[in-house]
């Protein structure tokens, strides 16, 4: 954690009690039905988080997706496109055969999904509902995966996910912003299961013990593990490059934990000069990328490297170093993979009144 965010949630720590009351009333408003909660006529996924910050959520949609699709089913991503300019209330990015917004208007998370799963439909808009409606009238679609969608409950889900970074973890476990909590842990009661991602050698042990913690808490939720599995580099002409320890890179990134892309260069054998951090779906410029490229000039770097996240918002500007791009790969728990296909073929025969979030009581 950096020092920044340290001494924010040392300063926050007395107004995180006012928050976590406000987040519980939101919640109490809409499961007492007070808010609407719109229901749709599919099965909806939602993949989410409880922590501030990344937590594995686009390539857990990527996996799901592919799993879905490779198991008959026609899924469609919703999101609300964070940090993309595009503000109609539906914006389609892609229809599955073509991409219509670049990642400045998408946003680099849908850009990137969009791109990376071709024969998908991925929409956005800030009200969520009206995308996910668009999907099934336009596009046939019979699974809604709502990325991000743990605190969105103004649509209904039939699976309920929720992600904790393998190395964060629940942080401090003070709502923010004492901490880096969206909501308080009794959130977790509304979800149907756990995913723990990024697994490593690392952080294993604390996995299994936070693994336990919450199998302890929320007996009723199975916990699943995603492991970070491979890697590769890839090169400014799309091939994987294999023999990269020799090269002097200058890193870079612009998402929520930039610590963990710099440590997984550094576990790779890569050699970094220096690295920069900004902020999470920063969006780039002509004239940043242009003192990114001088900073690793005098660093005495000769290449940049960088996320997928990040690459898919530089394409079109111009760079006078070539560009890395580091694909990280994660292999999901073959459990949670079961979890999902009998819980869809389970819920679709159920009625939608009886599609419901798991009642709070039981927690």
């Amino acid at each position: 954690m950096s020092k920044g965010l340290e001494l924010l949630f040392f300063l926050g720590r007395p107004f995180a009690p006012l928050y976590s009351t406000v987040m519980k009333a939101r919640e109490k408003l809409y499961l007492s039905g007070a808010l609407r909660r719109h229901e749709l006529s599919i099965p909806v996924i939602s993949v989410g988080n409880l922590v501030l910050g990344g937590s594995g959520k686009t390539p857990t949609v990527q996996h799901l997706t592919r799993l879905l699709s490779a198991n008959g089913y026609h899924p469609a991503i919703v999101s609300r496109g964070y940090g993309g300019k595009a503000g109609q209330a539906v914006n389609i990015v892609s229809d599955g055969k073509k991409i219509f917004l670049t990642a400045l208007l998408a946003g680099d998370e849908p850009y990137l999904l969009a791109e990376s799963l071709p024969g998908v439909p991925v929409l956005t808009g800030t009200r969520r509902i009206i995308p996910c409606r668009q999907a099934i009238d336009q596009f046939s679609s019979d699974v809604i995966i709502l990325d991000d969608g743990f605190q969105h409950l103004g649509v209904t889900r039939d699976i309920d996910i929720v992600l904790f970074d393998g190395t964060a973890l629940a942080g401090n476990s003070r709502v923010f912003p004492g901490g880096p909590l969206r909501e308080p842990i009794s959130a977790l009661c509304r979800c149907h299961a756990f995913l723990l991602t990024g697994q490593t050698k690392a952080n294993q042990e604390n996995t299994r013990k936070f693994s336990e913690l919450l199998q302890q808490k929320f007996p009723e939720r199975p916990v699943f593990i995603s492991k970070l599995s491979t890697s590769r580099l890839q090169g400014p002409d799309g091939t994987v490059v294999k023999k990269h320890v020799t090269h002097k890179h200058f890193g870079f990134c612009g998402i929520a934990n930039p610590s963990r892309f710099e440590k997984s260069l550094t576990d790779l054998g890569i050699q970094l000069r220096a690295f920069q951090a900004f902020k999470d779906h920063v969006q780039y410029s002509q004239a940043m990328v242009a003192n990114i490229c001088q900073k690793a000039v005098d660093s005495g770097a000769t290449s940049l490297v960088t996320t997928e996240k990040d690459f898919v918002k530089l394409r079109s500007l111009s760079l006078q170093l070539p560009l890395y791009v580091l694909h990280i790969e994660h292999e999901v728990d073959e459990f949670f993979d079961r979890f999902i296909l009998d819980s869809l073929k389970n819920r679709v025969k159920s009625s939608a009144a009886e599609r419901r979030e798991p009642a709070r009581d039981v927690c």
